[in-house]
């Protein structure tokens, strides 16, 4: 069974930082694209930053400059480090992957639980 397994998250004050790990775990072959969406209350889900295995990443606009994304490719983890958190940036926060079971298996998408990242004061 294919687990997305998520870690930190937390309150900060504007203008703090905060970082979020994923790993996944279980039986399976590759893992493809990983990420991280989030959703706040009332909005839709939407991508903050995605990372395939070859390290090219994708940011949000509305978090460029302050959100960094990194992979280990051998533990299946990605890390989410925050800074300059803002109260927008207020949201569940849920892990994603592609992840292929067989060789050739074109991969199913998996999503963690969600984690609350909350910058206020």
């Amino acid at each position: 069974q294919v687990r997305l397994v998520e870690s930190g998250g937390g309150l900060v004050q504007p203008g703090g930082s905060l970082r979020v790990s994923c790993a996944a775990s279980g039986s399976f072959f590759s893992v493809k694209v990983m990420g991280w969406y989030r959703q706040a209350p009332g909005k839709q889900r939407e991508l903050v930053a995605s990372i395939l295995p070859s390290m090219t990443t994708h940011y949000a606009d509305s978090v460029k400059g302050r959100f960094t994304i990194s992979r280990d490719n051998p533990k299946n983890t990605i890390i989410l480090q925050m800074d300059s958190l803002q109260p927008e940036d207020t949201a569940v926060y849920y892990c994603y992957a592609k992840i292929g079971i067989a060789e050739y298996d074109r991969g199913d998408d998996y999503w963690g639980q969600g984690t609350q990242v909350t910058a206020s004061s």
